[in-house]
């Protein structure tokens, strides 16, 4: 296992257990930010099949928000680790892609309100 691998594991089941955690209303704001960082990733163009702009922007909003305590910050880590596994050269990128799946599948289908 790379350390690269090794570091987006650890992350990955962290941000994980954060979900598992998190009562009813913090996974809808863990969803919300997911669902804010696909819509965010789907405007930002791939560099030659890299994902680094992607992943950057998921880090930088992560950063932000991991600083302010907020628990939103789950969704766009777990966003950029997403981006990041599906390059698909990571070794083991499919066992992570596994997990990433089964959190996301833990997020609430989130309903965008109207402030």
């Amino acid at each position: 296992m790379s350390d690269e691998t090794e570091h987006l594991s650890k992350t990955l089941v962290f941000t994980l257990s954060v979900i598992i955690d998190s009562d009813a209303e913090k996974r809808q704001r863990i969803a919300l930010a997911y669902q804010e960082a696909e819509r965010l990733v789907a405007m930002i163009p791939l560099d030659s099949g890299n994902a680094r702009p992607r992943i950057n922007a998921c880090v930088k909003r992560f950063d932000h928000y991991k600083a302010a305590g907020d628990v939103a910050s789950g969704g766009w880590i777990l966003k950029a680790i997403q981006e990041r596994v599906e390059e698909r050269n990571l070794p083991g990128w499919s066992t992570l892609r596994e997990v990433i799946d089964q959190a996301t599948r833990l997020l609430p289908l989130a309903i965008p309100t109207l402030h």
